[in-house]
């Protein structure tokens, strides 16, 4: 079953809260799913080395997805350098980027790290595909509407940085490397794009500022708070209403289209009398 919200904005937001656990558990009926997550569980314990994944399509595919990267399956090189250099050494490839998902994604695989690959341990194929059916649902949601797609996944991740290490600072910059989250933070917040062209200190300056007005803190770690995370979904889809005009729920959108009908109706009887 494909996943659907009938609304858009605050109130389809708030309907998705609703149904998200019965739409999730239809979803997993996906005769497709299904398959790629039989194929990897009975599949990921044989792979000894990242170029044996990364030449496995579907193990590779449910990888990549499992961290909301499945449009990088084309990038065979750069994840096999990835995997092979692992999350600890100093220097890791994984290290090299402020988005997170690299280095959870090496260190989750642990193939260049000292404990070696955890492919075969009892419970990892288990977290992957778990992760990797979250992504999928959330990513058939946002075939239906991009803006609830952006909400779960704000909802799903946030707190990984709201409790990082120096939510003051270091948090901002893994967050705004993170394209997703920073969409939905930057309308949350009225930010324009262009805010994104100035040094990178001055937008963590200018994110942090937008948080103070919103939550009377300039610390992500506001954001452990549900009401805090809640209220910034509600001024994401209120801007994202605002940004894209007047929609069905609009007030006095009815009475508006009602009249609309009731003209264009008028104007074809008066060209059908003419004829």
């Amino acid at each position: 079953m494909i996943p659907s919200t009938p609304i858009g904005g605050i109130a389809g937001w708030r309907f998705m809260q609703r149904t998200a656990d019965s739409q999730m558990e239809a979803f997993k009926a996906s005769p497709v799913l299904d398959r790629e997550l039989n194929y990897f569980k009975e599949n990921i314990s044989k792979i000894t080395s990242p170029e044996e994944l990364v030449k496995d399509f579907t193990l590779f595919k449910v990888a990549l997805g499992a961290f909301g990267m499945e449009d990088r399956v084309a990038d065979k090189f750069f994840f096999k350098k990835l995997l092979e250099e692992g999350s600890e050494k100093d220097g890791a490839f994984a290290l090299k980027f402020t988005d997170t998902r690299y280095r959870e994604m090496a260190e989750a695989f642990g193939f260049g790290n000292e404990g070696g690959a955890k492919v075969g341990e009892s419970d990892f194929a288990q977290k992957i595909t778990d992760a990797y059916q979250v992504r999928q649902f959330e990513k058939a949601v946002g075939e239906d509407n991009g803006s609830m797609r952006l909400a779960l996944n704000l909802e799903r991740e946030v707190g990984k940085y709201a409790n990082a290490p120096f939510p003051e600072t270091v948090a901002w910059f893994q967050l705004m490397a993170n394209p997703p989250l920073r969409e939905v933070f930057e309308t949350a917040f009225g930010l324009p794009k262009s805010v994104g062209t100035l040094d990178i200190d001055r937008q963590r300056e200018i994110f942090q500022n937008a948080s103070d007005r919103m939550f009377g803190s300039k610390s992500m770690d506001v954001l452990k708070d549900p009401e805090n995370v809640d209220k910034l979904l509600q001024n994401f889809f209120a801007r994202e209403q605002i940004n894209s005009g007047p929609g069905p729920l609009t007030r006095g959108m009815g009475a508006l289209t009602l009249m609309q009908n009731a003209v264009a109706a008028a104007a074809n009887f008066a060209q059908f009398n003419r004829l």
